[in-house]
């Protein structure tokens, strides 16, 4: 049974980051029958780092979470997740996508308790956990509530919350915010900083929008066309703690989604 526990830190304050590697992919590739889906990738993902992936549709982004959540084998080479060989599901990662899979006739705090009850916690444990999720994500109030009385952005807290209440040490993020509006993304974005800064998570987060990944990550990761390579891993060197607006305005911003742009552009 997991032992850690949930954090439970103030989103404004940091958690120290490490050296140590979470992840790596060492000559990784996938290939379905004949279809070649990703060339053999070399990648390390720090402990605690916030890693963007972008690329176009079909190039392998998603794949790549897959391999890390144990979902898919690789046709070569190998996954290693914390100094371990990942050979099967990977109960120590939290798989967030843009997708609502919360059961409808389940309340609010019953999504978020679903997979503690998977992991088999005690009643007291699992209530616990679930209501300081539910503080993390802001939906105090809406415990009882239902998915079709929720708006997207709160479907999408939900989610979050389901995997934050029994706290990976990695989150998968798969286009989380892509079928949000505007406004709304944006105020997702801030809160997913704050919930990256207080829980010292790793984060891997795959999006199509070049802003939003020099916004939140360390390092943004370009994949080609399929069959998928690694073309580019940038260093994003913006001041943090970051406000998704403010920092738009950064000279180095542009600069950024520049280079990031000329990659994709010449596949």
């Amino acid at each position: 049974m997991l032992q850690t526990q949930v954090v439970s830190r103030p989103f404004d304050v940091p958690v120290p980051r490490s050296d140590r590697n979470q992840l790596e992919f060492i000559d990784a590739s996938v290939a379905f029958g004949a279809l070649n889906v990703l060339q053999p990738i070399n990648l390390s993902v720090r402990v605690g780092e916030f890693v963007a992936v972008v690329g176009p549709s079909g190039c392998g982004k998603s794949t790549l979470l897959n391999l890390v959540a144990g979902m898919l084998a690789p046709a070569t080479g190998k996954i290693i997740f914390n100094d371990s060989e990942v050979r099967g599901p990977n109960r120590d990662v939290g798989y967030i996508t843009q997708k609502n899979y919360c059961l409808p006739w389940r309340t609010v705090e019953d999504n978020i308790k679903l997979p503690l009850e998977f992991r088999n916690y005690q009643s007291a444990e699992i209530s616990r956990r679930a209501s300081e999720a539910v503080r993390q994500v802001g939906l105090v109030g809406f415990e009882k509530a239902y998915p079709n009385q929720l708006s997207g952005g709160m479907l999408q807290r939900v989610m979050i919350a389901r995997t934050l209440a029994y706290n990976p040490s990695t989150y998968l993020m798969d286009e989380p915010f892509g079928s949000l509006d505007a406004q709304l993304r944006v105020r997702m974005q801030s809160d997913l900083l704050s919930l990256w800064r207080s829980t010292g998570a790793t984060f891997i987060f795959v999006t199509h929008d070049l802003q939003e990944a020099v916004a939140l990550a360390d390092r943004v990761v370009v994949i080609s066309r399929r069959p998928g390579r690694i073309k580019l891993v940038l260093d994003i060197d913006l001041p943090r703690p970051r406000d998704v607006v403010e920092i738009q305005s950064h000279p180095k911003f542009g600069e950024y989604i520049q280079q990031l742009w000329a990659c994709l552009d010449v596949q």
